[in-house]
């Protein structure tokens, strides 16, 4: 079952669900949003999926429609979205090291020393995959920022004019409601455009934190149940209605050097993550980077995932916007 929040015409919140064909969306009569759906589920000791399959449905709309008219939501958000935590991890698949590695090259020389980069991915390699009941090895882990940073599918992603360059990074993303006892639930899965300033980025690793403080998207659909062990589709670039750029998107365990497992332990492990009704997004990780392969984003690319399994494809316009203007004062 996917779940996909949108607007009616009329304005008002929407939870839906995808018909077989994909060309309809069948919206929940009672229910406006996944967040109060989760929290329905957690109370009444019921599945997500059975909640959803315990509403009334409604007159179906056109899911070509609700995109056209720029209608679609993210698939998850909080009523407060300071209490909604974006955050990642990298190095996590097969292809990820290669292009980080390529990142650090093309600053840096092809006869530098290992990147750190390579070496915790090795570490991944070796120990990212725990048995059951056995912790692995520790993951590279990052801030995004709050709810205010994601934007809707088919929105624009704002580059801002302090940055170096902007450039996609597909991944599949990880959504959790914190229960009223602490407990962390997982939702579901999305795809995600975690969105980054790679440039900035390989001039020093310790710049990772400053090129991740971006805007990014999720969507448009919310993949209940589990992750597929092996999951295939395209990345790509496309430039006044035309592809530059295309490249192979891999993702599920298959080809990841950590279980999901491993990177929630590490991530849900801290107290502060485990605060009853937060929300959380967990980007899992790149398997492949456009700007690995030379492609240097411009203001108006359109950046799409497109994933079976996730229904629907992630579009996003990068977009150029003016700096900030502020004044730090002194009370």
């Amino acid at each position: 079952m996917r779940l996909v929040q949108f607007r009616a015409r009329s304005g008002e919140r929407k939870v839906g669900t995808p018909d077989k064909s994909g060309k309809v969306l069948i919206p929940l009569v009672r229910s406006t949003t996944v967040y109060d759906l989760a929290m329905q589920a957690i109370e009444s000791d019921k599945s997500l999926a059975e909640t959803v399959n315990g509403e009334a449905h409604g007159t179906a709309e056109s899911y070509d429609d609700v995109i056209a008219e720029g209608r679609l939501l993210a698939p998850l958000d909080h009523p407060e979205p300071a209490r909604f935590w974006i955050t990642g991890t990298g190095l996590t698949h097969i292809g990820s090291a290669a292009a980080r590695d390529k990142m650090h090259e093309i600053a840096h020389g092809s006869d530098a020393d290992m990147t750190d980069s390579m070496k915790i991915f090795r570490m991944g390699l070796e120990g990212g995959k725990p048995a059951d009941g056995q912790i692995g090895v520790q993951p590279e882990w990052f801030f995004k920022g709050v709810g205010t940073c994601v934007v809707p599918p088919e929105a624009d992603l704002p580059m801002p004019a302090f940055a170096l360059a902007g450039g996609e990074e597909a991944e599949i993303v990880g959504l959790y409601l914190i229960g009223p006892d602490g407990t962390p639930w997982r939702l579901g899965f999305a795809l995600g455009n975690e969105f980054s300033d790679q440039v900035t980025e390989a001039l020093n690793y310790l710049y990772l934190a400053h090129s991740k403080l971006r805007a990014c998207s999720i969507g448009p659909e919310l993949l209940l149940g589990d992750l597929p062990e092996d999951t295939k589709g395209a990345i790509r670039v496309i430039r006044d209605g035309q592809p530059i750029w295309e490249g192979e998107f891999l993702s599920g365990e298959h080809n990841m050097s950590h279980s999901v497992r491993n990177l929630e332990h590490y991530h849900f492990r801290y107290d502060m993550f485990r605060r009853p009704g937060d929300l959380h997004a967990y980007f899992f990780g790149a398997p492949l980077l456009s700007c690995a392969n030379g492609v240097e984003a411009r203001s108006g690319d359109c950046f799409e995932i497109d994933v079976p399994d996730f229904g629907r494809p992630l579009r996003n316009r990068m977009a150029a916007t003016p700096g900030p203007s502020f004044t730090v004062r002194s009370l």
